[in-house]
């Protein structure tokens, strides 16, 4: 009777830990550093995440990405133990997601993903002085302002060949009146003599 308890029991213990032992096999994801959902000020110098299990380094991709899907490590994750580490290099304020994926011992993937938002931006940083200046635009020459032709020698002002036109014809009118008064003087004279005959 003892030694039928005794495989009873035997086969109630195997039974309950068939279970056990692929839930132990299958790995998940406990915590993260930040939270999942968090809103941070200040950004963290790294990111942490927790396991159920170890994870193995050579089956673990773990990816940040902030704003614009620009990448946000600054390095490789490093692990220890249960606990994946990854540095974080902040930019712009915005949402970030930690995407990770890794193999269980059971064979089976495990995926998922840590979202976290950062309110504060990281200021580009200042160009150094050693930089090569910006090329600046270049000066603009002065254009060469067209000079006036230089007048060509023409035939004299109208005022001038006016006063010429007026001394010509001032000189004829002269000479027809001396003519004129002439011919009347002659004539004045011609007929005082035939009167005095």
């Amino acid at each position: 009777m003892a030694r039928t308890w005794a495989v009873v029991l035997g086969v109630v213990a195997a039974f309950a830990l068939l279970p056990a032992a692929p839930a132990a096999a299958h790995n998940s994801l406990t915590g993260s550093d930040p939270r999942d959902g968090a809103r941070l000020a200040a950004a963290p110098e790294r990111i942490e995440l927790r396991f159920l299990a170890t994870p193995k380094k050579a089956t673990t991709e773990v990816t940040v990405t902030g704003p614009d899907n620009v990448a946000a490590t600054s390095g490789a994750p490093t692990f220890s133990g249960k606990r994946v580490i990854v540095p974080f290099r902040p930019g712009a304020a915005g949402l970030y997601i930690v995407t990770y994926r890794l193999a269980s011992d059971d064979g089976h993937p495990v995926k998922g993903e840590v979202r976290f938002t950062l309110t504060t931006g990281t200021p580009a940083e200042a160009p150094s002085a050693s930089a090569t200046p910006t090329e600046t635009a270049p000066t603009a020459t002065p254009t060469a302002v067209p000079t006036s032709a230089a007048p060509s020698p023409a035939s004299p002002t109208p005022a001038a060949a006016e006063a010429d036109d007026d001394g010509g014809t001032g000189w004829l009118w002269a000479a027809g009146a001396v003519v004129v008064l002439a011919a009347l003087g002659g004539g004045l004279l011609l007929r005082r003599r035939a009167a005095r005959r």
